[in-house]
């Protein structure tokens, strides 16, 4: 699985339009009917005056997992209620993306490192 912690601190904002401001560059961006979802890192979303909410900490599963792969994603869910860890994911072409509160961040790492070695 190997986890990656990213650095810095990112967060989620919501924008009524569709487009992502100047200056922003979204790690993820989803668009609903009700606005456009952005994350990014925080420190974008002060600077352009953002209001946000959750500040995560954004970890990398450094496995290539199929896109149409059964269990993953439930594992690490699993894994991450038991240790009382809220998470958002987010599936990218070749990797899973997991946003953990920040300040848990580190203990989610560990919870996956456990993980791994217990499915290895």
């Amino acid at each position: 699985m190997r986890p990656e912690l990213q650095p810095g601190r990112y967060v989620y904002t919501t924008l009524p339009g569709g487009e992502v401001p100047s200056g922003i560059t979204p790690v993820v961006t989803v668009t609903e009917q009700e606005g456009l979802t952005l994350v990014v890192p925080e420190a974008h979303a002060v600077e352009a005056g953002l209001a946000y909410h959750f500040t995560a900490g954004w970890i990398t599963l450094r496995v290539h997992s199929a896109l149409d792969a059964v269990g993953l994603t439930a594992a690490v869910s699993l894994a991450l209620t038991d240790a009382g860890i809220s998470c958002n994911v987010v599936a990218g072409f070749h990797h899973d993306h997991l946003f953990v509160p920040y300040g848990r961040a580190a203990d989610a790492v560990r919870v996956l490192d456990a993980l791994a070695a217990e499915s290895g």
